[in-house]
C-alpha cells in the first residue's frame, strides 16, 4: 500500500507551512509600508511588477539548473537566505535607513528568491508523492496558503497596535526554522544526470529550448500555460494591483476590512482544500468541473466589489474554494503528465510565461488606476478572462480533456 505522508512529504509539507505563515505576514507588511510611503496605486503597482520581474527570466535559468542539480539542496539555502534578507528588513526599519528605492531592490531580490524557490518546490514535490496520492497530495498543498493566510488579520493588527518592525523579525525565524527542517529531508533525487557537476552556462539555451519544445508538441499542455498566461494579465494582475488601494481610499472599508476579505477567502481555501482531500473529484468530470470554475470565478470577481461588505465576504469565501479546485485540477494533473526529467524546465517556462502576463497587467492596471475606477477595470478585465476561458479552453477541449481528465 502506497503511503502518502512518509518521511521527505512530511518534512517538505511541515516546512512549507512554517515558512508561508512568514511569508504571509512579511507580504502584508510590505504592501502596507509602500502604500503608506508613496499613497500611490502606479507607485505599488511598480513594486508588484518589480517584485515579480525576476520570474521573467529566473525560471528559465533555474529550470535548467533544477533538472541537473539537488532540488533539495537548493530549497533548503534559498530559505536560510529569505532568513537573513526579512532579518536585514527588520534592522533598516528599526535603524531608519530603508526607503522606497530600497524597497524596490529588496523587491527584486525577494522576487528573486521566490521564482527559484517555486520552479525547485514545484519539481521537487511530485516525487516524494506515492503513485495514486497526486490529487490528495495537492489538495494538502492548496490548503497551506490558506492556514497561513489566517495571520493576515494578525498582522493587521500588530500593524495597528505595536508597529510592522516585529513581523519582519517574525518572518525572518520562521524561514529559518523551515530551512532547518528541510536539511532533513533525503537527498536521493534520481532526476541528476550522470556528468552534471560539469554543467555549463553555454547549455543553458539548448536545455530551454528542449523544455519550450516540450510545452508546444503537447497541446494540451500549451493550452492550459496559454490560459493561465492570460488569467495572470487580465484577472489575478488587476485584482493584486488594485484591489487593497481600493479598500484603503474608500473610508468605509480600510485595510482592517481588506483582512477580512482576504481571510474569507483563504478560509474557503481551506475548506476547499479539505474537501478534496476528504473525497476525489470523478476523472471524467475534472474537466467539465474546472470548466464551470474559471466562469464561476470570473463573474463572481467582476461584480463581487460592487456589492454589500455583506456580501463581499460570502463571495469571497465561494471564491476561494473554487479557487483550490483550479488549482488543484490543474497542479496535480499537469504534474503527473509532465516527465520528471523535464519537470524543472516545464514548470520553469510555465512561471515565466504567466509571470509575463502578471507584469505587464500589474504595470498597465497601475497606471491607469491613477485614472479610472479600480472596480470598473476590475470588472471589465474579468469579463474579458470570461470570454478567453471559452476561447481558449473549451474551444482547445480536446486537448486539454485528457490531462484534467486522467486518473491520478
Amino acid at each position: 500500500m502506497n503511503t502518502l505522508w512518509n518521511k521527505n512529504f512530511t518534512i517538505i509539507t511541515l516546512g512549507t507551512v512554517v515558512s508561508m505563515l512568514g511569508n504571509t505576514v512579511s507580504s502584508f507588511a510590505l504592501a502596507v509600508l509602500i502604500l503608506e510611503l508613496t499613497n500611490s496605486s502606479f507607485a505599488f503597482a511598480l513594486y508588484l511588477a518589480l517584485n515579480n520581474l525576476p520570474r521573467l527570466f529566473v525560471p528559465m535559468i533555474a529550470g535548467t539548473f533544477l533538472d541537473r542539480f539537488s532540488r533539495v539542496k537548493v530549497i533548503y539555502s534559498l530559505d536560510f537566505l529569505s532568513s537573513f534578507v526579512f532579518l536585514f528588513i527588520f534592522v533598516g526599519l528599526t535603524q531608519n535607513f530603508l526607503n522606497y528605492q530600497l524597497f524596490m531592490i529588496l523587491a527584486l531580490i525577494i522576487g528573486t528568491i521566490d521564482s527559484i524557490y517555486q520552479v525547485a518546490y514545484d519539481s521537487l514535490y511530485p516525487t516524494f508523492i506515492d503513485k495514486g496520492n497526486f490529487s490528495k497530495a495537492y489538495s494538502i498543498s492548496s490548503m497551506i496558503y490558506p492556514i497561513a493566510a489566517l495571520m493576515t488579520p494578525v498582522a493587521a493588527f500588530i500593524h495597528e497596535t505595536i508597529g510592522l518592525e516585529i513581523l519582519f523579525i517574525f518572518n525572518s525565524l520562521a524561514f529559518f526554522i523551515a530551512a532547518v527542517m528541510e536539511t532533513k529531508m533525503d537527498k536521493d533525487e534520481s532526476h541528476i544526470q550522470e556528468g552534471a557537476q560539469q554543467y555549463k552556462i553555454k547549455e543553458f539555451k539548448k536545455e530551454y529550448k528542449q523544455g519550450l519544445k516540450y510545452l508546444i508538441t503537447h497541446k494540451g499542455l500549451l493550452f492550459i500555460t496559454l490560459y493561465f498566461f492570460c488569467n495572470s494579465l487580465f484577472q489575478m494582475s488587476v485584482s493584486q494591483t488594485l484591489e487593497m488601494p481600493y479598500f484603503k481610499n474608500v473610508p468605509s472599508l480600510g485595510y482592517q476590512r481588506f483582512t477580512f476579505i482576504s481571510t474569507a477567502n483563504v478560509l474557503g481555501r481551506f475548506i476547499g482544500g479539505f474537501l478534496h482531500y476528504r473525497f476525489e473529484l470523478p476523472s471524467k468530470y475534472k474537466f467539465n468541473i474546472a470548466m464551470s470554475v474559471y466562469v464561476i470565478i470570473s463573474v463572481l470577481h467582476a461584480f463581487y466589489l460592487y456589492t454589500p461588505f455583506t456580501s463581499m465576504l460570502i463571495i469571497n469565501f465561494v471564491i476561494g474554494i473554487l479557487a483550490v479546485t483550479s488549482f488543484n485540477i490543474r497542479i496535480s494533473s499537469t504534474q503527473a503528465t509532465v516527465d520528471n526529467a523535464m519537470r524543472g524546465r516545464f514548470n520553469g517556462v510555465f512561471q515565466t510565461i504567466t509571470t509575463t502576463g502578471l507584469i505587464i497587467g500589474q504595470v498597465l492596471w497601475g497606471a491607469l488606476g491613477e485614472v479610472f475606477d479600480a472596480r470598473m477595470l476590475i470588472m471589465s478585465m474579468n469579463l474579458v478572462t470570461l470570454v478567453l476561458t471559452f476561447i481558449v479552453i473549451y474551444r482547445q477541449r480536446e486537448h486539454v480533456k485528457p490531462i484534467y481528465n486522467q486518473t491520478l
